[in-house]
């Protein structure tokens, strides 16, 4: 558990501060809906700002993405 739950803070982070997004928008959003708007607002090499494998941990975990 504590992998996730470093993993969703830092993923969060990168969603309020990075994309403006508030919390709710955050949790309501699938891990590839994530990786989508970072890839808009900072070009295709910032999915891998948590990394590829980090998201796909957190597809993985959350199983709806």
């Amino acid at each position: 558990m504590g992998d996730f739950r470093a993993l969703a803070r830092s993923a969060a982070g990168v969603a309020t501060g990075g994309l403006g997004w508030p919390p709710e928008r955050f949790w309501a959003a699938t891990p590839a809906e994530l990786q989508l708007a970072l890839e808009g607002r900072f070009g295709a090499a910032a999915g891998a700002a948590l990394g590829r494998r980090e998201l796909a941990k957190l597809r993985e975990s959350l199983g709806d993405g």
